[in-house]
């Protein structure tokens, strides 16, 4: 009774249900971003192996959170979570230049599945508290973001360990499912 309640109060006030992918590379940050956004501070993670799923609320939008691990070898299997994903947040380690290309390939082969081709992107380039990070800019280029056709897409510099960064990146996507989500 209490979830069906929890149902029509949230029709009748607006709430909206999404589904949101974190990927990348492991090591770039995903479960800590994950996390960070649900309970507002940093927690030690292990790598995930498998996938975590949580439930995010901002903005009067409840978000569900497939946080899939990285490693080599499971990120063949990341297909199967891509049906009815409203978007995608792209998480890349800003220091980690060695790997770059290796997170360009895998985010490339990602978008020109037919399951995401309506899904909005959204790339945080994470670890802007370390040194060396590259720019917001330096990332968009090695990951060739400006190539993507006919998909709303933005970058924005992130500090999972520090919170910088996300509510924007956030905002920016609130705006971009709202209007989708006008148009249907």
């Amino acid at each position: 009774m209490g979830a069906y309640l929890s149902r029509i109060l949230g029709r009748l006030w607006g709430e909206k249900e999404v589904r949101i992918l974190i990927l990348g590379l492991d090591g770039a940050g995903k479960t800590t971003i994950l996390y960070r956004l649900q309970i507002g501070e940093v927690v030690t993670t292990i790598p995930t192996i498998g996938f975590n799923v949580e439930t995010v609320t901002y903005r009067n939008i409840k978000f569900q959170v497939w946080d899939l691990g990285g490693q080599t070898s499971i990120r063949p299997y990341w297909r199967c979570y891509y049906a009815n994903t409203d978007a995608v947040i792209y998480v890349v380690d800003s220091v980690d230049r060695d790997r770059l290309s290796t997170s360009r390939e895998e985010l490339h082969a990602m978008l020109e599945e037919d399951e995401l081709r309506d899904s909005a992107l959204l790339v945080f380039a994470n670890k802007q508290d370390m040194v060396g990070a590259m720019s917001s800019a330096e990332v968009s280029d090695a990951l060739g973001l400006g190539t993507l056709k006919n998909r709303q897409w933005s970058i924005f510099k992130t500090s999972a360990v520090k919170g910088d960064g996300l509510t924007e990146g956030l905002d920016w996507l609130v705006n971009i499912i709202q209007g989708s989500k006008q148009q249907q």
